[in-house]
């Protein structure tokens, strides 16, 4: 069905990429990997051999789908995050790149820490990544995922059983730490909470569009969650943890403001992402 694999792939690109698409070759080969259940390597090896008038079927309805900008993720059903491939749905939000970092750098510090079964929350849980990449990358922890949304929660849980990590992760309903003990103490606070205002969302491309809003927009300044989390993260922050969470491209100066004015705060690291934009924020706490 394909006489030149590169042809074809390029061809297709750029009919996505005329719609607004910047990755558009890159997409039609991800595609291919998924209608042939292989690798890119294996796809150039031997994809024109097995593409068939099946596969360009679906080909061809996945693609019409893409044309109208709807997410890939979203009519795949799946999105690579930290190399691994999770189970995602409009209940939740497509994982990006720049929450891999806030991963790594948790990682980082648990490591350097050497503590024995580390107690972490994930605020706003959603498909469950950042949560079962932890649980994953480290060799003994204890993780709460908490979200507001049951849907999103479901398909967190369906991850954490794929990856078989449910033995290191809870999962409970609760609106930031509404639904927690208020004892409970953790070794390292972790979120992607929404972070963008109202007159930014309005000028989101449709892919960002297509993920809920709730896990978008906070507020007119996009930063009434991460308020939240400055609030109330102190008060279950166990001696010598971390508060780790993203932030937005142009709120680390307000950031900084709002812990400088809290004592509780003993200091502020904001980290830079890929792109040299300020994006991971790591608090400590006098305790």
């Amino acid at each position: 069905m394909i006489e030149h694999l590169p042809r074809f792939i390029a061809d297709y690109g750029k009919k996505l990429e005329d719609v607004g698409i910047e990755r558009g070759k890159g997409e039609i080969e991800i595609i291919l990997c998924y209608l042939l259940d292989c690798d890119r390597l294996d796809l150039y090896l031997h994809g024109e051999q097995r593409f068939n008038e099946e596969h360009f079927r679906q080909f061809s309805d996945i693609l019409s789908k893409r044309l109208t900008r709807y997410p890939l993720q979203y009519i795949l059903k799946e999105s690579w995050f930290y190399g691994r491939r999770f189970k995602v749905s409009p209940s939740v939000m497509v994982p990006t790149p720049e929450t891999e970092l806030l991963c790594e750098t948790a990682i980082k510090f648990i490591n350097s820490k050497k503590l024995k079964k580390p107690k972490i929350v994930d605020l706003g849980v959603g498909s469950g990544v950042i949560a079962i990449t932890m649980a994953k990358e480290l060799d003994d922890c204890s993780i709460l995922g908490l979200d507001i949304s049951v849907d999103a929660l479901k398909v967190a849980h369906n991850n954490a059983i794929n990856f078989i990590a449910t033995d290191k992760i809870e999962f409970l309903e609760s609106d930031y730490f509404q639904n927690v003990p208020a004892d409970s103490k953790f070794d390292l606070i972790l979120a992607n909470p929404p972070y963008i205002s109202e007159e930014e969302y309005k000028l989101l491309p449709p892919e960002v569009l297509a993920d809920p809003k709730i896990s978008l927009t906070s507020g007119d300044e996009g930063l009434d969650a991460i308020k939240k989390i400055l609030r109330d993260g102190p008060d279950y922050l166990a001696h010598d943890g971390r508060i780790m969470f993203e932030i937005g491209y142009n709120q680390a100066d307000q950031v900084t403001e709002l812990t400088s004015k809290d004592d509780r705060f003993k200091s502020i690291v904001i980290l830079k992402d890929l792109n040299d934009i300020d994006r991971v924020v790591i608090l400590s706490c006098n305790k």
